[in-house]
């Protein structure tokens, strides 16, 4: 089995940044994809960034790309969402996922992943 542990949420305010971290532990992480979706109250939840096993790919909805940065570190065993110039549209329970095997390569679709966190609230006033 797979464990995730999200830690990083918190509230702040709008043009603020945060950093979401994901501890991933049970099997090796470095075969895992890994992705963050967010679910906002009333609202489904939607896909947020991506990242490939290696690292070297990764993929951003629309709504955060060139605010939010995904990464990850094989090493630690963690994969990390920067969150720069939230936004109280950004206001959300964020949900690390892991995509077990497969190859290096990112995937979107909550339906292609494994594993999930608990999820952890982001919170930005206005």
């Amino acid at each position: 089995q797979v464990q995730l542990v999200e830690s990083g949420g918190g509230l702040v305010q709008a043009g603020g940044s945060l950093r979401l971290s994901c501890a991933v532990s049970g099997r090796t992480f470095s075969l895992n994809a890994m992705g963050w979706f967010r679910q906002a109250p009333g609202k489904e939840r939607e896909f947020v960034a991506a990242i490939s096993r290696s690292g070297t790919s990764t993929y951003y909805a629309e709504s955060v790309k060139g605010r939010f940065t995904i990464s990850r570190d094989n090493a630690k065993n963690t994969v990390y969402l920067q969150m720069n110039s939230l936004k109280p549209e950004d206001t959300a329970v964020y949900y690390c996922a892991a995509h077990y095997l497969g190859g290096d390569y990112y995937y979107t679709r909550e339906r292609e992943y494994d594993y999930w966190g608990q999820g952890t609230q982001v919170t930005v006033s206005s």
